[in-house]
This record gives structure tokens, sequence and C-alpha cells, in this order.
């Protein structure tokens, strides 16, 4: 075989073997993906105009919460927000509307205490599907029937109730957070000090 017919082989191998590398780190970069946001992956998939727009939005949220260093709470700081929502709720009986907005604020005091962004609802949402997937889709429903006012009834606002409730269980008690590192292992800077939302 000629010198020149070694080389147009060796150059189509290399091709190949560059394109199955290539093929190989997309489908790791996507299973990746699929784990840490479970049902969200579908949701931006079905929202996206195709696959690759999706995970490129899910790989930006992802690294703008692998940047944020969010903290666990202190036991007294768990218990004073455990005792606030129930204050909150007992208040639900005859106030259902101001409850699940106070709810909300709630939540929202909590996150920032832990060192979320929180001045924007859909980058708390972002925030919440790159942590906690499975809770986001209660969060969603819940500022909805919020943002609904007036129109919404009580059996409405008695399901945004619940649908609050699951989020600021896992704000309250998950222990799986990073304290001092990213996502990645390392270092990331210290976001203090409580934040004002605004609405």
């Amino acid at each position: 075989m000629d010198t020149w017919m070694w080389i147009v082989l060796l150059v189509v191998v290399a091709l190949i073997v560059a394109g199955l590398v290539f093929f190989l780190m997309k489908q790791r970069s996507s299973s990746q993906l699929k784990n840490r946001f479970g049902p969200e992956y579908d949701r931006a998939v079905d929202r996206a105009d195709n696959r690759r727009e999706a995970e490129d939005r899910l790989r930006e949220v992802a690294d703008r919460r692998d940047h944020i260093d969010v903290v666990p709470l202190t036991a007294a700081a768990r218990r004073q927000y455990a005792a606030d929502w129930d204050t909150i709720q007992q208040r639900f009986v005859d106030e259902p509307g101001p409850a699940v907005s106070e709810a909300d604020e709630l939540i929202v005091t909590v996150m920032a205490e832990r060192g979320y962004p929180v001045d924007d609802f859909h980058e708390r949402a972002d925030m919440v599907a790159a942590d906690h997937p499975d809770v986001v889709t209660h969060y969603r429903s819940a500022y909805a029937i919020r943002k609904r006012g007036p129109e919404a009834t009580t059996e409405d606002l008695r399901e945004a109730f619940v649908h609050y409730r699951a989020l600021f269980d896992k704000m309250l008690h998950d222990e799986t957070d990073d304290v001092g590192e990213n996502r990645n292992g390392t270092p990331s800077s210290r976001r203090g000090g409580r934040h004002d939302s605004t609405r």
C-alpha cells in the first residue's frame, strides 16, 4: 500500500475515534444532567426548540448554582423558622390569602439566609431545580396560584400552601449542601447575610 494511502487511512481512523469520543462525552454529559435535574430535564426539553438548547440552558443553571455557597441553617434558625411556619399555618384558617403570601415570604427569607439568590422568582426556581428537582414543581405551582390574587379560591390557596410546605421542608431540613465548597469541589466565596426580595 502506498504511503499516501496509509496517511488517508490513519486520518479516517483518527476522525472516527474523535467522533466516537465526542459522542461518548455528549452522552455522559446528558446523563449527568438527567441525574441532577430529574423531571426538570424532561420539562426543559419539552419547552425548548431542541434537546441541545435545553441541555445548554440546564448546564448554565447548574454552573450558576455551583458558584453559589449554600449553607445549612443553624439549629436555632431552624427552630425559629419552624415556629414561624406553624404561626402562618394557624393563620391560614381565618386568612388563607395573607397566609399563603407569608408562606412565600418565609421561604424566600430561608433561602436568602442559606445563600441562595432571591431577587427574582425565576432565578429562585432555577436554583431549587438544581438542588431539589423533586420539589421545584411544587414551588412553581404555589407561586402561580398566589399570582392569581383574588381569583384564587380557598381550595386553590390550600393547594398552594401544601406546595409551599414541600419546599419549606426541603429548605429547612436539607443537610446535603456544600459548606465552603461548590459542587465541583473547589472553594467558592461565602455569601453572607440576609437578602431582600423584590416581588
